[in-house]
């Protein structure tokens, strides 16, 4: 079998493109950052990238919290989380969570939970 060089221009290219995707993935077990937000009104969400979460992959997420009513608080919970910012407390809290393959995760403001809630599943 004869192999066909490959132009040196091609190959700087290809390495060049696999150092950038390599880069842009981060470090090897870095947290993907989400976005949760609580109040000012009746409204609780979990955004990633501007966009409602419905599903995440596994793995370790960072979750900034804006908490922008006393009234209110933003808890997360599931398998291996439990995670919550204070009612009558605002400001921003970032918890640090490991999101397990096959599971369901469930956020609401503790006092007004049968209006303000979401949730999101982890496919295997």
């Amino acid at each position: 079998m004869r192999h066909l060089p490959i132009p040196r221009t091609s190959l700087v290219a290809l390495l060049a493109l696999v150092m950038v995707t390599v880069l842009s993935a981060g470090p090897a077990g870095a947290a993907k950052t989400l976005n949760g937000s609580v109040g000012p009104g009746f409204t609780i969400s979990l955004k990633s990238g501007g966009k409602k979460v419905t599903s995440l992959r596994p793995g370790s997420y960072r979750i900034k919290v804006r908490d922008r009513a006393d009234i209110h608080n933003f808890h997360l919970r599931g398998p291996g989380v439990n995670v919550a910012t204070s009612v009558g407390a605002t400001g921003t809290k970032t918890f640090r969570v490991r999101l397990q393959p096959g599971k369901t995760y469930r956020f609401v403001c503790d006092p007004h939970a049968d209006e303000m809630r979401g949730s999101f599943t982890v496919p295997r």
